[in-house]
């Protein structure tokens, strides 16, 4: 007999055997797992009752609060359709996303309900479910969530037949071009994205999970599902806060973690790490940009966590690679260790193929020097994108999906990115697309000709810097242009650099030769450390 693969079973199954276990904590409010799936029926009950069904969009804008984790799984156990929103884009991107998403609910956290203030107007929203936060105060014509919940009559909700292959929630991404893409992620999908983050990150009953990783970044890149399915706990985290998580690491007895490089520095590099006693030796999965082999170095070394590095994209669940520690890698200088885990890696036990082509189609010599694409397929590639057939085929051609990134395959099969194509810009973990701000630049009355680029960062790994040709007797400056940014766009998009020059290089047909700039900013090619 065959039952769909859903990550929703899990719910269950923690219930059933660990009903009385604490499942989230959220700052003074913990919740045990019978409490958890009571609040999650809860809600499902409630939107139902306003209407929501099988297949429906229910777009969500929260931080990691038991209300996002609890969304997860109200809505989509009633074979609705989850769209987690990033908080930090700006209010047109948000107009687009919730329009082009078809979500017909929107649940949104008070602090960041001000961009949906400005937009409510134009939004095809049937209802706005409010989070209340304490000193907030949204004008926003909606109902309060614990409200919400607790007028909801005291009954089971709805039995629906769940199809594997049905969505599961919808992500957008900016990727490389100035609109989101809905990113159609299914059932069967998440649910073997989140075997391999229980198999590859080693995820046990005992575990105590802290949610530094935004739950709107590929479902928490699967923790909201394989937490649950080990009967592990979730600690929430509002926000990232380096003193509050080296505080956590003891209070709370965290042993795992998930982040981009910027969180790992930003913890690494705050005065209170270097007096920091943690116990736990908690695992840290990291992805998002290549981590620095010095970094990865530093934490294990400042704060006892085991790097682990995983590899992936919105549009694969996200987990393709993640780089094995092999004991043989025990002997190895620390140097040399941290240089292995800031590779990329090998393909998951679950999640299909993944390899480097070249530009014939074919695979790339496992030499550690032949440059290619990354590409895979299997079961975690994404459905489609949402009503974007052309953007669907551009990315998912023959079978395999393309994910732009350009890697190397060392003699091993580990797989090490060594550029980004597509002018992508990856700055701590969030993607930012060049020609979207070269759109936004060339509003700008002063500007002649911008070419945005990443250049290295410190703290977030890469930024936007705006190499810019002004028009004759301009007298705009650097900081203008970055307010001007600033106020047309989210705020990380902003470039954190501007350069004035007299041209940009172009080939003999006027193409702009972006990597020109680049190798001036990065020594060639952008590489792993």
């Amino acid at each position: 007999m065959n039952t769909p693969l859903t990550p929703l079973d899990w719910k269950r199954r923690a219930i059933k055997y660990y009903p009385d276990k604490i499942a989230v904590i959220d700052d003074d409010k913990e919740f045990t797992y019978k409490e958890f799936g009571e609040r999650t029926d809860r809600l499902a009950v409630a939107l139902h009752n306003k209407g929501i069904k099988e297949g429906d969009h229910v777009a969500v804008m929260l931080p990691n609060t038991h209300y996002m984790l609890e969304a997860f799984y109200g809505i989509c156990q009633l074979g609705a359709v989850m769209v987690p929103l990033n908080y930090r884009i700006s209010a047109s991107d948000m107009e687009y996303i919730i329009n082009h998403s078809d979500a017909k609910l929107l649940i949104v956290d008070e602090e960041f309900a001000t961009p949906i203030e400005e937009i409510v107007g134009n939004l095809n929203l049937e209802e706005i479910i409010l989070v209340p936060v304490e000193g907030q105060h949204s004008s926003l014509k909606s109902i309060d969530y614990e409200s919400f919940l607790r007028h909801a009559p005291d009954i089971e909700p709805p039995e629906v037949e769940i199809d594997e292959n049905q969505l599961l929630t919808l992500n957008y991404t900016s990727g490389t071009t100035s609109k989101p893409k809905g990113v159609m992620q299914t059932h069967r999908g998440n649910y073997m994205n989140a075997a391999n983050f229980i198999n590859h990150m080693d995820v046990k009953f005992d575990d105590v999970y802290l949610h530094t990783l935004p739950m709107f970044h590929a479902n928490g890149w699967g923790g909201v599902w394989a937490i649950t399915a080990a009967g592990g706990t979730h600690v929430c985290l509002r926000k990232v806060d380096p003193p509050v998580i080296l505080d956590l690491f003891e209070k709370r007895g965290i042993s795992l973690l998930c982040g981009a490089p910027t969180v790992i520095n930003m913890l690494v590099n705050h005065p209170k790490a270097k007096e920091a006693t943690i116990t736990t030796n908690p695992r840290m999965g990291t992805a998002g940009s290549p981590p620095a082999a010095a970094l990865i170095q530093k934490a294990q070394e400042l704060l006892g966590l085991e790097m682990i590095h995983v590899y992936g994209l919105t549009e694969t669940a996200p987990f393709i690679l993640y780089c094995e520690w092999k004991k043989e890698f025990d002997s190895k200088s620390a140097d040399d260790q941290a240089t292995i885990k800031a590779r990329q890696g090998i393909e998951l036990a679950f999640n299909g193929e993944t390899k480097v082509i070249g530009p014939d189609g074919e695979e790339v010599e496992w030499n550690g020097e032949e440059l290619g694409e990354i590409v895979t397929r299997g079961n975690v590639v994404m459905k489609g994108y949402y009503k974007d057939p052309e953007k669907t085929a551009e990315a998912i051609k023959d079978g395999w999906f393309h994910t732009g990134d350009l890697a190397v395959t060392h003699p091993d099969g580990y797989i090490e990115i060594r550029d980004r194509a597509k002018d992508l810009i990856i700055s701590g973990g969030e993607n930012i697309s060049s020609t979207e701000v070269e759109g936004v630049l060339y509003r700008h009355p002063e500007i002649l000709e911008v070419a945005v680029i990443a250049i290295p960062d410190e703290k977030w790994g890469e930024v936007p810097k705006a190499i810019i040709v002004l028009r004759e007797n301009a007298k705009t400056t650097e900081q203008d242009i970055i307010n001007y940014c600033r106020d047309n766009m989210a705020h990380f998009k902003a470039p954190k650099a501007v350069e004035f020059v007299e041209s940009l290089p172009k080939t003999a047909t006027g193409k702009l030769q972006k990597f020109r700039l680049r190798e001036m900013h990065w020594g060639g090619p952008k590489k792993v450390n």
